[in-house]
């Protein structure tokens, strides 16, 4: 059995799960955090299911052998494609996934229209498709792939014309169509907030599921007798990219730069 003061690994295939990290830690204050950004390899969005999995079981035997009690998949792709494969192989292990907020959604619309912005990989799943056939039958969801959007998003600026125009363009179809409901289907989605609120009216609600994850974690570890009583360390960082590409957008997605290393391809 773990140690309550065991680490808990979160991973992403970028910085997106940062957004994550944040409300684990908000929530979680006394756990110790460990945090895997795949960004040789993003996006996932765009890759197969089977490449995926790969990664996501390398990166699992990576946080095992870290001593993490628990493990976080911060990325709506990754869990499409690899969650169940990984309570396959770690039956014991506490593992929370992601999914679009679809339930909460169809509860707040009061249009009746609810617009999802997220990857082709989340889009195209079966498992997005059952969402929607269980919570979404009285309402219209109309769904928005955002290719591109994640790689704008791993540069750390978030404010450039560029990336204003991308999601423009990628919202609007969402606005004319009604919806006054916005589900961000993508860990990344998050850090846009600021920039939606410049697109969209006041009375559309903007809704991710960062804190949701963090809630089922802690659930997960109450009930495995795992919550840490802390202090927490600080919470280390490993990238499969450059780790001073890392560094520096650090600071701008989280509170500070820790410890960044490389993690092995």
């Amino acid at each position: 059995m773990a140690e309550r003061s065991a680490p808990i690994g979160v991973m992403d295939s970028g910085v997106g799960g940062l957004s994550v990290l944040a409300e684990i830690q908000r929530l979680l204050p006394n756990e110790t955090l460990l945090y895997v950004a795949d960004c040789g390899h993003v996006p996932y969005g765009e890759k197969s299911a089977d490449y995926i999995r790969q990664r996501c079981r390398r990166i699992a035997e990576f946080f095992h052998q870290q001593g993490a009690k628990a493990m976080v998949l911060a990325c709506n792709t990754a869990t499409v494609a690899a969650v169940a494969d990984l309570r396959e192989l770690y039956p014991v292990w506490p593992l929370v996934g992601m999914e679009p907020a679809v339930k909460p959604a169809a509860a707040a619309t009061r249009s009746g229209v609810v617009g999802v912005l997220a990857t082709t990989g989340t889009l195209q799943s079966a498992k997005f498709a059952a969402l929607l056939d269980r919570f979404a039958s009285d309402v219209r969801v109309v769904t928005q792939p955002c290719p591109g959007l994640v790689e704008l998003i791993e540069t750390g600026d978030l404010g450039s014309p560029a990336l204003r125009q991308l999601l423009l363009g990628f919202v609007q179809p969402l606005l004319d169509a009604g919806c006054d409901t916005l589900i961000l289907g993508c860990t990344h989605y998050p850090f846009l907030r600021p920039l939606l609120a410049d697109m969209v009216p006041a009375d559309v609600a903007i809704i991710d599921t960062g804190a949701a994850v963090a809630r089922q974690l802690q659930r997960l570890l109450h009930a495995n007798d795992l919550l840490a009583e802390g202090p927490a360390l600080d919470t280390r960082f490993w990238t499969s990219a450059d780790p001073q590409t890392l560094r520096k957008i650090l600071p701008l997605l989280w509170h500070k730069s820790d410890s960044v290393q490389s993690f092995a391809l």
